[in-house]
């Protein structure tokens, strides 16, 4: 069902493709209805646009620098041999994103994440490595989802929700990059037509993001993992990829008063 105020969910918009309604009519009713907010005020949502950002003076794929030419001028450094390492230790690849790294001092010790859009750079995060603050270096444009390129022409059926990029990266799915949606993010996502399962951070800002999963008719996931796993890299680290991002989609619930049941369950 939908009244003014509602989002169009997952299963109405199921329903109208059912009814053989036209996909572009779906989106259009579905932009239409986000243009209105609770107060039944029209607010216009515009789809966000990016501009083309630059990378890290130096920053090329972790690929590049396995050639041993690329590294000839600033020699072996140390730094990039940690940056394997720490992606290991989070049971990740090298070739699992387009990870860049650069030996320009301020970023040596960090790795870099670039943000994409229709293929172009419109972005970047630079995690630190090892202890220090400040623990990320990014340059965000607002309104900005990470990894959506992923998720464009692909079937799927499901859109995986998560707060951080490693996480994203770790099962395939999209990032806020923060624990906030932003109603232009909430646009892009909507748009890819799927069924978005929010899987948050087990933390306070965890709960606050699935009151608006709630809000936006989203589903939640919340898995029976063990009480010391805080995010879906930890899952994956613990678990391993196939089984975390299957305890995901499998515990993904649709109905308001079970997500609030579960989510005192999971937030202890």
């Amino acid at each position: 069902s939908w009244m003014p105020g509602r989002r169009i969910t997952y299963k109405m918009k199921r329903l109208m493709q059912w009814l053989n309604v036209p996909d572009d009519t779906i989106t259009k009713i579905s932009l239409q209805v986000l243009e209105t907010e609770e107060q039944n005020t029209k607010q216009q949502i515009v789809l966000p646009k990016f501009l083309n950002k630059e990378l890290p003076d130096g920053a090329k794929p972790l690929q590049s620098w396995a050639d041993y030419c690329a590294m000839e001028k600033t020699g072996l450094d140390e730094n990039l041999f940690k940056v394997f390492e720490y992606l290991k230790s989070r049971q990740l690849y090298f070739d699992d994103y387009n990870f860049h790294w650069t030996p320009e001092p301020g970023y040596k010790d960090r790795i870099i994440i670039p943000f994409y859009h229709k293929g172009k750079v419109v972005g970047y995060t630079a995690r630190k490595i090892n202890d220090g603050n400040p623990k990320y270096l990014s340059d965000q444009q607002p309104g900005y989802v990470f990894n959506l390129d992923a998720q464009i022409n692909t079937n799927r059926i499901y859109t995986v929700v998560v707060e951080g990029p490693f996480d994203a990266i770790a099962v395939e799915g999209v990032a806020l990059l923060g624990s906030e949606i932003k109603d232009q993010q909430a646009m892009l996502i909507n748009n890819l037509n799927t069924e978005v399962v929010v899987m948050p951070d087990r933390d306070e800002a965890g709960e606050k993001l699935i009151q608006q999963a709630i809000d936006l008719g989203w589903s939640v996931a919340l898995p029976d993992w063990h009480e010391s796993v805080k995010d879906v890299n930890e899952a994956v680290q613990m678990y391993g990829k196939i089984y975390t991002l299957h305890s995901i989609i499998t515990s993904a619930e649709h109905n308001p008063l079970k997500i609030q049941l579960g989510a005192k369950k999971w937030f202890g």
